[in-house]
């Protein structure tokens, strides 16, 4: 089966897939033991009721009763019982426009990607040449439906960023990420030392000043702190955010502490030096220790709080007053407070549970066959990787790529296998964690789960949720999207979902995190919000209607790839036996959306990075 694209109408998918309509009993959100409620299934949101105003106006609900910018308990427990009226989801159509092919695979040569709508340019993070292409978009003011995806290659490159050149310093790595504000752009650059470890001395913030289409121009470099991995400006571009990851070397005897940098930006130019907002407060003896709860997974050998702690990405309020920022490994997101440059909480995001049958997934890469269950006694750490926010009836929300990262270095790996754990006897799955068809494939770790500390397992604890979330302010779940997407790339697939983005194996990677929806971007096309989630492995992207946060709507998976397609990509040099090129778009890892009124054809676009195919590719979107 030669799959390029996959769209589904949401109204056919609501009712054999998903019956995630609001008050459906498949919706997203039982309680479970980690406390945390989705609240999409028991809220009263009516489309299309004879009630509604002309129009389907939205009735305010005034859910922010005290007007605090977050969702206090109370608040949410009101939500239960009111009434919203809003237009009827309407479907999208993504279609293929643009591609550049850059012909390196596996080796990261397409990653983060960023837009300039005064040039037309789109720039791409090559993590492996370590600098930041530069390519062609004018193009797609007259390009229209690719009429063969899968060879499409219409946007040529014609520059680069050679930015550790132009910083200038000993011992650079690779560019992490890039941003724009403006005319202004920021690129992430990691360091390493005189001792080989690659990336943990302190990374650069190298900015340019675009002008037009003319070269941009090198301005400074400010140095932060380790392995800078994320860049974001505030809205108003006055602050330039960097999430320092911080992460160990191979032998775990190197483990910088993780952070984040705020750089001042006045008049359009970069302060010299950056301030850096650290974890030490939180460490044992600290004067906020007893902040960091059991849920937050602090696990790295000898490491203090400061060191295990590692920002992945950032968000911003809409207001500038507050950064969403990403701890991946830990399972918890920190919340900064831009203003004070300090850190204003740290929110655990808890464990899926998935014994409750909306969750259910399949464990097993073994089975030879799609075979989606529910697992008393099984968990999953969200551990989001890219992170988004936007805000809702006056009140901000997180929404979250479920992605999920273990630490598995030389000297330290907290991965095992379920069947090598030694389960409590009680534990439901005493049984199926010793069968490969079930349980005992499924990759998990051991640093969790022995709750009452007496040797043995009582919880099964995986990475990542197969999902993407969205979260109040304060770090309580109100949607999550359950098993949609094992489910739908299932329905559409078959034996193809939970692909690997390697080789076409069909079920290779149900034991490990499913899809592992890892890209993320927010786009509003008229009066509708929606989420694309990018999924690393089987690939392809997922469309979502989250303009209010209680009433989810699935509207479609669009994938650009070939599962017939005879080939594996060795990822550590690149090799490539059989034929990739026609594989098409493997690996989302970054994603753009660019707003109607910036596109340079007058449609909304999304631009994503695919690291595996080392493509970039564009979508232009239009409301069916």
């Amino acid at each position: 089966m030669k799959t390029q694209r996959l769209p589904l109408a949401a109204a056919i998918m609501a009712s054999l897939l998903l019956g995630a309509c609001s008050g459906d009993d498949g919706a997203a959100g039982d309680k479970g033991d980690n406390g945390l409620n989705s609240l999409v299934n028991v809220t009263t949101l009516n489309i299309g009721d004879a009630n509604c105003p002309a129009g389907g106006q939205r009735i305010d609900t005034g859910l922010d009763a005290n007007n605090n910018g977050q969702l206090d308990d109370s608040e949410i427990a009101a939500a239960q019982t009111q009434y919203v009226c809003q237009p009827q989801t309407a479907g999208l159509k993504a279609e293929l426009i643009g591609r550049h092919q850059t012909g390196v695979y596996g080796l990261s040569a397409a990653e983060i990607v960023e837009y300039h709508s005064a040039s037309n340019r789109i720039f791409v993070v090559n993590a492996i040449s370590g600098k930041v292409d530069i390519i062609d978009g004018s193009l797609l003011a007259t390009a229209s439906n690719a009429a063969d995806p899968l060879a499409l290659n219409n946007l040529e490159k014609f520059g680069e960023l050679d930015v550790a050149k132009d910083v200038g310093q000993t011992f650079m790595g690779s560019v992490n990420s890039v941003s724009i504000s403006g005319n202004l752009l920021a690129a992430a650059i990691e360091r390493g030392d005189a001792d080989g470890n690659k990336t943990q001395a302190n990374g650069f913030v190298a900015f340019y000043q675009l002008n037009g289409t003319d070269a941009p121009q090198f301005i400074s470099a400010v140095e932060v702190g380790a392995l800078p991995d994320n860049l974001a400006f505030t809205h108003d571009g006055k602050t330039l955010l960097v999430a320092n990851e911080g992460e160990p070397n191979p032998a775990y005897t190197l483990d910088p502490e993780g952070s984040v940098a705020l750089i001042a930006i006045t008049d359009g130019k970069p302060a010299a030096t950056a301030t850096i907002i650290g974890f030490s407060e939180f460490n044992q003896g600290g004067t906020r220790a007893s902040e960091i709860t059991p849920d937050i997974k602090i696990n790295g050998p000898m490491a203090s709080v400061a060191q295990d702690l590692e920002p992945e990405y950032i968000a911003i309020s809409q207001d500038n007053r507050r950064a969403f920022v990403s701890l991946q490994e830990n399972n918890a997101i920190a919340v900064i407070d831009i203003a004070n440059a300090k850190v204003a909480k740290i929110l655990p995001l808890g464990l899926k549970d998935y014994g409750l049958e909306v969750n259910k997934i399949d464990a097993s890469d073994k089975d030879n066959l799609v075979n989606l269950q529910s697992y008393t006694g099984v968990y999953g750490m969200y551990q989001p990787d890219t992170v988004a926010t936007y805000r809702w009836n006056n009140t901000d929300f997180i929404v979250t790529a479920n992605e999920g990262d273990s630490r598995d270095y030389a000297g330290f790996s907290e991965e095992a296998r379920a069947g090598d754990l030694v389960l409590d006897p009680n534990h439901p799955q005493f049984a199926a964690a010793k069968d490969k068809t079930q349980l005992a494939r499924l990759k998990v770790t051991t640093s969790m789960g022995d709750d009452d500390k007496d040797g043995d397992y009582d919880k099964i604890v995986s990475f990542g949720a197969r999902s993407f979330s969205i979260w109040s302010a304060d770090g309580q779940q109100v949607f999550d999207s359950a098993s949609d997407f094992e489910r739908i790339t299932a329905a559409l697939l078959g034996s193809n979902f939970n692909n690997n983005n390697e080789e076409n194996k069909g079920d290779s990677r149900s034991d490990d995190k499913g899809p592992e929806p890892e890209a993320l971007a927010l786009g509003q096309i008229g009066q509708r919000l929606y989420a694309f989630v990018g999924l690393e492995r089987t690939s392809g992207f997922m469309i979502y209607d989250v303009t209010n946060p209680f009433d989810v709507h699935f509207i479609d998976y669009v994938v650009n790839r070939d599962f017939e397609a005879d080939f594996v990509i060795d990822t550590d040099t690149g090799e490539v036996k059989g034929d990739a090129t026609m594989a098409g778009d493997l690996g989302p890892e970054g994603m753009k959306f660019v707003s109607a009124d910036k596109s340079p054809n007058g449609n909304p676009l999304l631009i994503i990075g695919n690291e595996v195919s080392g493509t970039t590719s564009v979508y232009q979107l239009k409301i069916k």
